[in-house]
């Protein structure tokens, strides 16, 4: 995509802390400099998209719900790199593991599936835990959504290098496996030329929702199961995205930061659906304005996708490093009020990917009993919207869980204040 006028940059792209910024306002930046610092062990830096001029620092509306302090710029069309950056590929082979993990730290490099998970603590597990298993997940089981499929088809040498990358942190012989849903026959074809050379596994996977989900391809690949209360490590695996495994090669052998990604534009209201490779702090109206604009039966604009994702409040939010698509919906059902009474019919317990049984986790929720919620395995809910999706009641099960976490989470926040 075109560079646009001006860049909102988020401080907040990741889990945990947000950056801390570096620049002040009327400063000259160019591409991927520094303009947010990593505060703290669990945050991540942020750089600029481009060259130009810092015009503000402000809060603004991000597309996760919230505001967030954002760095704005104006671009002045030179689009000239920081120096040092973006070099002619190297060999990665020669760098230690410390240097590795310096780079994709320095370059802000975070998961791209959604969860923003800073990369190279990931990378880094508790010594104890011994990794045995590294997955990619390409599955990207979502309706509407296809970034990641396109980046398969059209970037497997990066995808499969970013892959080796990963495991040469980590000693040992290592089963390595990228698990892609069987309806992306041309992916798995692209890959294979690549990847089957260096004894990766390709896997063509059943296609279903949500096969995506962390435990669920785990278990589908290793046959492990990730228990409550557990993380993959402790099953000796680590999944990644695929756009992060790009962007884990960027980083490391061309020093290249995390400034741009691929995001899905669909849904039925838009003139021209595409995929596109936006700079980070791109508008979601100047992507509208570059796809031919959005119809007036849109009532319903979706960061993400349209199980998992959230509906944003407005135009202006900007892409950021977790944006894997924009979904524009004409949705009939918005404004009534759809909701009943839960009959009982446990349909939201047979669909659980998790085992749980949303509809009691929603009635809980909705009288605040958070201790009660919590022994119902609220932690284990992976918000994949699958129980909503089959409610006859039109109960917004999702949305309550999601509340839950949210009260838990701020209570847990002022006792530790």
């Amino acid at each position: 995509m075109p560079l646009p006028a001006e860049l909102s940059i988020p401080l907040s792209q990741h889990l945990g802390k947000p950056a801390k910024p570096v620049v002040r306002m009327n400063d000259e930046v160019k591409k991927g400099q520094l303009v947010g610092e990593a505060d703290g062990f669990i945050s991540a830096n942020v750089h600029a998209s481009t060259s130009g001029k810092v015009r503000a620092i402000r809060p603004h509306p991000h597309p996760g719900g919230q505001y967030a302090m954002t760095v704005f710029i104006t671009p002045d069309g030179k689009d000239e790199w920081a120096e040092g950056l973006n070099s002619a590929p190297v060999d990665w082979k020669g760098m230690s593991k410390e240097e590795i993990l310096k780079k994709i730290r320095d370059a802000g490099v975070v998961g791209m599936g959604g969860a923003g998970f800073p990369t190279n603590v990931k990378l880094s597990p508790p010594p104890d835990k011994k990794i045995d298993t590294i997955i990619l997940n390409g599955a990207e089981c979502e309706p509407f959504l296809t970034a990641d499929h396109r980046l398969m088809v059209e970037s497997p040498e990066a995808v499969v290098a970013g892959l080796e990358i990963m495991a040469s942190l980590f000693p040992g012989t290592l089963k390595l496996a990228i698990g892609i849903e069987a309806n992306k026959p041309d992916a798995i074809d692209a890959l294979q030329q690549y990847a089957v050379p260096k004894k990766i596994e390709v896997l063509a996977l059943k296609t279903k929702y949500p096969q995506g989900a962390e435990k669920q391809l785990i278990n589908a690949i290793t046959g492990r199961n990730v228990g409550e209360g557990e993380l993959p490590f402790d099953r000796g695996c680590i999944v990644q995205n695929i756009g992060t495994a790009v962007a884990v090669y960027d980083a490391v052998c061309r020093n290249r930061p995390l400034i741009e990604r691929v995001v899905t534009v669909s849904g039925m209201e838009i003139a021209r659906q595409k995929n596109i490779s936006a700079r980070i702090g791109t508008s979601f109206s100047d992507i509208i304005a570059f796809c031919g604009g959005m119809s007036e039966k849109t009532n319903q604009v979706i960061s993400g996708g349209p199980m998992m994702g959230k509906a944003i409040f407005s135009l202006d939010v900007p892409v950021v490093k977790t944006t894997s698509g924009i979904l524009f919906i004409n949705n009939s059902a918005l404004g009534k009020s759809r909701e009943r009474a839960c009959i009982r019919c446990g349909r939201c317990v047979e669909v659980c990917p998790q085992g749980l049984a949303p509809w009691l986790l929603a009635n809980v929720a909705q009288l605040r009993q958070l201790e009660k919620i919590q022994l119902l395995g609220l932690a284990n809910c992976t918000e994949c919207g699958s129980c909503t999706y089959v409610c006859p009641s039109g109960r917004e099960l999702v949305h309550w869980i999601k509340y839950a976490k949210a009260l838990v989470s701020s209570r847990k926040q002022r006792k530790s204040a």
